[in-house]
């Protein structure tokens, strides 16, 4: 299993594929065998996994898992403890109420990078630094949390997930770094790696392309099969004497009109 870590910049996109209106990630690191796992919007920075383990998103990014992301999160605002009582309680979204996060106010780190542009500066409105940690991921979670409690998201900083530290690898923006898996505890629990294993799939008869059809086993001579053992013959099997008839109270008046049926 191999893991980079990337130092994602301000304004470029967690994807490999390339973009005319933005910076990417294939701008930064080029190998083919590396998949993202764990994005980050846009206007967000910070530390993303790159891998070739098909499973490790969903292990990172599983609640049950209880791997927490840490964020230094710049607010809008002097925020107040009540706010961050209510992001450590769990903040009401619209897509439903977040888990309860870790929230911490924090002065400005000695080791934060000018970001490019920076953020826009009001002489009348003090801004503050705060450090959360969530284990849910959902879409602009962070941002919509501070914003639920008054103190809008103006800058957003992804420091670390579970053990591994951006601080402590000492990465620039867009600088990266291949990590070895078995050094940090939370790869230890990581499910082996399954293969893909296609469906297998039988084109229509006589066709030579369009949306493949589920091959399944000859039911219809199973059943047959079955009936034939059994001794039950199948209605078109029986002559016309033994047909099963309709029953009738003695009420229904009878059917005079042939509609194309067969005489009986």
């Amino acid at each position: 299993m191999k893991i980079v870590i990337l130092n994602k910049p301000y304004g470029v996109l967690s994807q490999f594929r390339p973009d005319e209106a933005h910076m990417t990630i294939s701008d930064f690191v080029q190998d083919p065998d590396l998949r993202l796992a764990g994005r980050l919007d846009l206007d967000s920075e910070g530390l993303v996994f790159l891998t070739d383990h098909g499973g490790l998103n969903q292990f990172i990014t599983n609640p049950a898992n209880k791997k927490y992301k840490t964020y230094l999160v710049q607010v809008d605002g002097d925020v107040t403890e009540e706010a961050l009582e209510q992001l450590r309680k769990g903040v009401e979204l619209k897509d439903g109420i977040t888990l309860p996060a870790k929230a911490e106010k924090v002065s400005e780190p000695e080791w934060l990078w000018e970001r490019n542009p920076p953020v826009r500066y009001r002489a009348n409105i003090p801004t503050s630094w705060v450090e959360i940690s969530i284990c849910e991921g959902r879409n602009r979670q962070v941002r919509r949390m501070t914003s639920a409690v008054g103190f809008p998201t103006l800058r957003l900083i992804r420091t670390q997930i579970g053990s591994i530290d951006l601080v402590s690898l000492a990465l620039q923006p867009g600088e990266h770094v291949e990590i070895e898996p078995l050094l940090y505890p939370d790869f230890k629990d990581i499910p082996a790696e399954q293969p893909y294993r296609a469906r297998s799939y039988v084109k229509k008869p006589g066709g030579s392309g369009g949306k493949p059809m589920p091959q399944k086993k000859n039911n219809v001579e199973k059943k047959d099969s079955e009936k034939k053992k059994s001794g039950t013959k199948r209605i078109w099997q029986m002559e016309e004497g033994e047909k099963p008839r309709r029953k009738t109270n003695g009420t229904t008046r009878p059917n005079t009109k042939s509609r194309g049926r067969r005489a009986r």
